[in-house]
């Protein structure tokens, strides 16, 4: 899809990542949203990364119960969504999660957090916001998205 902003052209579609996760609107009770969405502005790549849990490439909540175990599958949906447009961590500049409960859940949620920030060796770390709030399965206790920003690496991702 194409935009015409000052005469230039912005480029936009939906990504996904199948391997890892599915689609919204396939799920039984459809949903009705794109896993991310690219949007290229002249050489520059805006990845918007919609809210990503622990949910798997069939559809179902994986992890039920395991805090840690979601916040791990969590950070893998997210990573494959940025792999699958040739984008790393290192191009996320911020980050919103949304815990089922803060007070219960923040210290293990931050403990993974910068265990994996470690593992992927960023630095500066993303700038980011933790949220309680009910989330959309009530089995889900930790939900995360993210924006990444870089330049078109030509032949990197899925140009548009």
């Amino acid at each position: 899809m194409f935009e015409e902003i000052s005469g230039k052209a912005i480029q936009k579609r939906a990504i996904s990542e199948l391997r890892a996760l599915n689609e919204a609107y396939d799920y039984e009770r459809p949903s009705s949203f794109s896993r991310g969405m690219r949007v290229d502005l002249n050489g520059l790549v805006v990845l918007l990364i919609s809210g990503t849990a622990s949910i798997d490439e069939n559809g179902a909540t994986a992890h039920v119960g395991d805090f840690r175990a979601q916040c791990r599958r969590m950070f893998s949906n997210i990573t494959a969504l940025l792999e699958a447009e040739g984008a790393t961590w290192h191009d996320v500049v911020r980050t919103t999660f949304y815990l089922r409960d803060i007070d219960r859940d923040y210290r293990e949620f931050n403990e993974e957090r910068t265990a994996f920030y470690k593992q992927q060796g960023l630095d500066p770390l993303p700038a980011s916001t933790g949220i309680q709030a009910k989330l959309c399965r009530p089995e889900l206790l930790v939900e995360g998205e993210a924006v990444a920003l870089f330049r078109n690496r030509n032949g990197g991702g899925s140009p548009l």
